[in-house]
């Protein structure tokens, strides 16, 4: 029944991997892909258990088909891993300090090595593989003949796990390795290298070492016998100067426009001033040109009075004979 059960899921993997079709559908169907992977792969593991012991290594074989991945389990207690961590176990190493959730009394270590798979699984658009596909993945070791089970969360609270790796290509030149975690979903992300083949993490996934798979464009290198460049060159000084003489060529005759247009305005402003000014002043004088009344009081009011009139009147009848 073991055997049925890997070969059908041997056989499904292929299908995506080589046949056309499946390798169309490779980017939505990563995810599932890559767990039934770890899954098999854990399936493959714990048949290397017969008679367990704690501590102890055990490499395992996968199927010919897969040939080029390696895998080796180690049961473990949580409490023992916890306080003593594990010194060397392939290219990892484990601090003290590390938490298992959740809660078991005994765990499996499962270390994967992709090999020339790694590229296939772990695809990243843009970049190369100088080193394979390292996985580190915990599972519950209580039942040993268990399959199809789910990976236990790890976590480093002390200090980093460390990763040296064993396989790595000379980094082209012109280029920056990076170290990068696929976590248990897939997705990358990315740090800087401790040293040329260190990485560190602080939980369980795939690690490998990456760089772009396009170099940088070198700037063009200048002749030392070029002398200063002339004044019809793309020199940067000779650009800005440009630049700001035409700028001043526009925003000049706007700017004297504006300058004359306020001008104006206050020439404007100042004769209406005075002309009101001397309207006032030639009211005034005449005001003060005419004829004064005589002031008298009447009560408590002084009020003008009129002078008596320069012709006395004359009745009608006076000059009746």
């Amino acid at each position: 029944m073991k055997f049925t059960q890997s070969f059908a899921m041997i056989f499904v993997l292929h299908l995506f991997v080589w046949v056309p079709e499946g390798r169309a559908q490779l980017s939505s169907t990563s995810r599932s892909l890559k767990r039934s992977l770890d899954t098999l792969l854990q399936d493959y593991a714990y048949g290397a258990f017969r008679r367990p012991h704690t501590g102890v290594l055990y490499d395992a074989q996968v199927p010919s088909n897969f040939t080029g991945i390696k895998i080796s389990v180690m049961r473990l207690r949580r409490g023992s891993l916890q306080r003593k961590g594990i010194q060397s176990y392939k290219e990892f190493e484990i601090p003290v300090g590390v938490v298992v959730k959740p809660y078991v009394e005994r765990l499996a270590l499962i270390y994967q090595n992709l090999g020339n798979w790694s590229s296939t699984y772990y695809a990243l658009p843009g970049y190369n593989f100088l080193a394979p596909v390292l996985g580190l993945l915990a599972y519950d070791a209580t039942n040993i003949s268990a399959t199809n089970l789910p990976e236990l969360d790890v976590n480093a609270t002390n200090g980093p796990i460390s990763i040296h790796f064993t396989d790595v290509r000379t980094v082209p030149s012109g280029l920056i390795a990076k170290c990068v975690w696929f976590d248990l979903d897939g997705l990358p992300k990315f740090s800087d290298l401790v040293l040329s083949n260190v990485c560190l993490t602080f939980s369980q996934g795939h690690f490998s070492i990456v760089v772009t798979n396009t170099a940088p464009v070198p700037a063009p290198a200048l002749s030392p016998n070029l002398g200063p460049p002339s004044s019809g060159g793309l020199n940067p000084g000779n650009v800005s100067k440009n630049n700001s003489t035409k700028v001043w060529k526009i925003a000049g005759p706007v700017l004297g426009g504006f300058v004359a247009l306020v001008l104006l305005g206050f020439v404007v402003l100042w004769m209406q001033r005075y002309r009101q000014n001397k309207k006032i002043s030639e009211m005034e004088e005449q005001a003060e040109v005419g004829e004064t009344l005589q002031m008298t009081s009447i009560g408590n009011v002084r009020a003008p009075v009129a002078r008596g009139t320069r012709t006395p009147p004359i009745l009608e009848n006076e000059y009746v004979p």
